[in-house]
């Protein structure tokens, strides 16, 4: 099968730029009080379920983040250096290249799934499939947390990021109700949603969303 172009673009430029990143984003203890009682909040309620996967994990940080809250926890990439990066900084961690949108992982194995400023580089037309896989690999009362840049539709071609190194990745910032309704749509259940305003020098809101598997 073809892979979809956005899904190259994503990975050549994640490549490209991961060293920078892994030096550039901060580490979880340094997000902002919301952020980080959120992903609290989530590690209390998947920690019981089950493994958990962190899908588009980049360099580890938050997967380390999850695993010092108890979580049992893996990390999911599609860039081979991000991988690469992740394994040597948490060797005591598991990381596996592997994109969202066909997870080599079995039907309902799943305690709960991360998916934390990832989703929004996947085009529109390709959530609900992203999302099926979600519900595909999720045990029934899995836990999901997606969190990332919302808007209202703006679609955005960036070159260059993170160290001023040239990307071909695009973002998509959808309204949060459209989030949540595709998630509906996907067979999960949105519990909670939160959506922050730009502040600290950040430029876009920022959506985190909680649902389970029924």
């Amino acid at each position: 099968m073809t892979e979809p172009s956005h899904l190259t673009a994503v990975r050549e430029s994640y490549d490209t730029v991961a060293a920078d990143y892994a030096r550039l984003v901060k580490e979880p203890a340094e997000l902002d009080p919301v952020s980080r009682a959120m992903l609290a909040a989530f590690a209390e309620l998947a920690r019981p379920l089950g493994p958990v996967a962190d899908l588009g994990c980049g360099p580890g940080k938050v997967t380390a983040h999850l695993a010092a809250l108890g979580v049992q926890v893996f990390g999911v990439d599609v860039s081979p250096r991000m991988i690469e990066l992740a394994r040597a900084a948490y060797p005591e961690l598991r990381f596996t290249v592997g994109s969202m949108t066909a997870l080599e992982i079995g039907g309902g194995e799943l305690g709960g799934i991360l998916a934390y400023y990832t989703v929004h580089h996947t085009p529109p037309q390709w959530l609900p499939t992203v999302f099926a896989e979600f519900h595909r690999t999720l045990a029934p009362g899995g836990r999901l947390m997606l969190a990332g840049h919302v808007g209202n539709g703006e679609h955005l071609r960036p070159t260059r990021a993170y160290g001023d190194h040239p990307v071909s990745y695009e973002s998509h910032l959808l309204p949060p109700d459209r989030i949540a309704e595709l998630l509906r749509q996907a067979g999960l259940v949105v519990t909670a949603r939160v959506v922050q305003e730009p502040e600290g020098g950040a430029k876009r809101q920022a959506g985190t969303f909680l649902a389970y598997k029924p």
